[in-house]
């Protein structure tokens, strides 16, 4: 068995930290500086009060002044920050005088480098001191997986990546258990692309919900299912042209880091829930204040790409008409403009 300290008390963080309780795993669960209710909240109870779950007594939790005392000790570390937080936790870990430690994260996003779609698992390789950098690859944890039900013990498929094969074998043997199943996949660039456009595309399938909704209807066998399902389907077109820019394999959109991730999200994500209240007519701030504080990384991805559709068009990676599911998606989240999906500019609908 191992000792194992998770950095990040979030939903998502928390989760994961039953599964490796299950099996028998020392795990210490620290939280960030957002994180302060959540870990008063275990200390005092053992309930996390956004999971609304007692988590297992076995699960030991720290404050984020707490992380030094933490560590040592500690066989590997994973990382269960959001995306906005992943430099801070980066740094932090690097400021500590440890020796290195194998590192995991369920961090899903993508940074632009001004040539480049950047994952985070080699974001945060680059954070880390030289010595460090040279032993150790962050494995990176995507697929469908709701933290509610990890939580709860709901039986989940999930895929490990990394540029470390032994890394990932050997955090795949840490967490694999009766309820939590483990893929590997070496394309650590298609899953992490993956794991972060879903939740932007996601978003876009919800707007149906909304739609129908706003337009009188309730929920049941006729409602918008053809209008979310045309948009699933460009959904992976477009995430599979964007994986092949980014360098990764297409195939892997097709499996748990696309497909996967897209549909759970949708059926049970924050990312949907968003998607839906912008389909009943609410504005982005507006919907954004209705989520109450849930971390909304689908903008973060928006902006990223936004930012880098320019570069592929002008390097002749990209066609100006083509993706015009994003190209909508950003209209509608960064720039307040009304949803007009354009079924029309979906692959296969032009002549």
């Amino acid at each position: 068995m191992a000792t194992i300290t998770i950095l990040g008390a979030g939903m998502m963080g928390s989760a994961l930290s039953v599964p490796l309780a299950d099996r028998g795993h020392e795990v210490r669960l620290v939280g960030t500086p957002l994180d302060g209710d959540i870990v008063a909240s275990l200390k005092n109870s053992g309930i996390h009060p956004k999971l609304k779950l007692e988590l297992p007594r076995s699960i030991r939790p720290f404050a984020d002044a707490e992380l030094e005392a933490a560590l040592p000790g500690s066989d590997v570390v994973i990382l269960g920050v959001s995306s906005a937080g992943i430099r801070w936790a980066g740094e932090r870990l690097a400021g500590l005088a440890l020796a290195p430690l194998p590192i995991a994260m369920i961090t899903k996003g993508l940074e632009w480098n001004g040539e480049k779609l950047c994952v985070l698992p080699d974001v945060l390789h680059e954070l880390l001191p030289e010595p460090v950098r040279a032993s150790v690859q962050p494995v990176g944890v995507a697929g469908p997986c709701i933290a509610g039900e990890l939580a709860r013990r709901v039986q989940t498929c999930v895929v490990f990546t990394g540029r470390d094969a032994a890394a990932i074998e050997r955090f795949a043997e840490l967490a694999r258990g009766p309820y939590y199943y483990v893929q590997r996949s070496p394309d650590v660039v298609g899953v992490e692309v993956c794991a972060a456009l879903k939740n932007a595309y996601a978003m876009g399938i919800a707007f149906g919900a909304g739609l129908h909704e706003r337009a009188g209807g309730q929920p049941g066998s006729v409602a918008m299912h053809n209008y979310e399902s045309a948009v699933f389907a460009q959904s992976v077109l477009e995430m599979q042209k964007i994986v092949a820019i980014a360098g990764g394999d297409p195939a892997t959109a097709a499996g748990l880091a696309g497909v996967g991730d897209l549909d759970v999200t949708c059926n049970g994500g924050r990312t949907g829930r968003f998607g839906r209240l912008l389909g009943l007519g609410l504005g982005v701030a507006e919907a954004v204040a209705s989520m109450e504080g849930a971390t909304l990384e689908c903008l973060e991805i928006l902006e990223v790409l936004r930012t880098a559709l320019p570069v592929f068009e002008a390097r002749g990676e990209l066609k100006p008409r083509e993706l015009p599911l994003l190209r909508q998606l950003i209209a509608v989240a960064l720039d307040g403009e009304p949803i007009a999906m354009p079924f029309g500019e979906f692959v296969g609908a032009r002549p």
